[in-house]
């Protein structure tokens, strides 16, 4: 018996979902990804705190995912555990005016089930695709509100001292996109208390409408992509830079840079990791040498898998 089939085994034994030779692509936004050997798809908290204990026992390659939508994979075969909490229960409940939610509920749902509450605060968060876990890691934010505005505190597990327990939003030590989280792999976002405040459920409507109106008319929601490929340099945006560089549509293979938003790639049909690789490297290249800047990415390639 290999280490795979070992794990495998207990991972039947808990009672665990798990599928073997999954291809991947289906499971991010970008519509890219090899096959892993082991796609781990815990159903609630306790099976993700025994998944995570049994992978890390195992020794194998490994990667948490949520739901795809700030990350790169390899287009080769990976020879790893991938465990996806998108399967989990993404249960959402208010007391007051704080609001209590899974790390595996979608972003998109917490902010309509604050607006249902009559608990504003979150607006900037509808529409950004993702769930809350991955939110967090990110810091993620949009139209001037980020998740360290909202957050009071983060429910965790120690993989390392194998415990559970909550951290501030102070311990969170947030930062632009970026967290304790993005740093700490060790620590897992288990949910989150959200502070908001009470406002009438029409005006939040309205601000969540006005929000996806301008993501609709401004990014390109209608191609594959990752989100945002750069974070913004200090006293620019990424996508004027890009811009002005004439890069708007430029292809390498599958990928472009969107015509309709600089700071975009998009799959348009067949990119693969390597074409998005390529061009990241050529943006970043062509924007050094036309206004002296290094652009550094927001999307994250998972060192475990790409380094194999």
């Amino acid at each position: 018996m290999n280490i795979f089939e070992a794990l495998e085994q207990l991972l039947s034994q808990q009672g665990i979902p798990f599928r073997t030779h999954v291809p991947m692509a289906p499971y991010t936004s970008f519509r890219i990804g090899g096959e892993v050997a082991l796609l781990v798809e815990p159903t609630d908290e306790d099976q993700l705190v025994k998944a995570v204990c049994l992978v890390r026992e195992s020794g194998l390659p490994s990667l948490l995912l949520g739901r795809g939508s700030n990350v790169l994979l390899p287009d080769e075969p990976m020879n790893a555990v991938i465990i996806r909490t998108a399967e989990m229960d993404t249960t959402v409940t208010v007391d007051g005016t704080t609001l209590h939610a899974s790390a595996g509920a979608a972003l998109i749902e917490i902010a309509r089930a604050a607006q249902r509450a009559g608990l504003g605060g979150l607006e900037f968060a509808y529409g950004i695709p993702g769930s809350l876990g991955g939110a967090l890691c990110m810091n993620a934010g949009a139209y001037g509100g980020e998740m360290s505005d909202v957050v009071h505190s983060v429910r965790v597990y120690d993989a390392d001292k194998n415990e559970i327990y909550t951290l501030s939003a102070e311990q969170m030590t947030f930062s632009y996109r970026h967290s304790l989280l993005l740093s700490s792999p060790h620590l897992i976002a288990l949910g989150a208390e959200l502070a908001l405040h009470r406002d009438d459920p029409e005006a939040i409507e309205a601000r969540m409408r006005d929000y996806m109106s301008r993501r609709r008319d401004k990014q390109p929601l209608e191609y594959p992509s990752a989100g945002s490929v750069f974070k913004r340099p200090e006293g620019a945006f990424a996508g004027a830079l890009i811009e002005q560089s004439g890069l708007k549509g430029c292809r390498i293979g599958g990928a472009m840079v969107s015509p309709k938003h600089a700071g975009f790639i998009v799959n348009v049909g067949g990119a693969t990791a390597a074409d998005v690789l390529a061009l990241i490297q050529h943006i970043k290249d062509t924007v050094e040498r036309d206004h002296g800047v290094l652009l550094e990415t927001e999307i994250q390639f998972p060192t475990a898998l790409w380094a194999r």
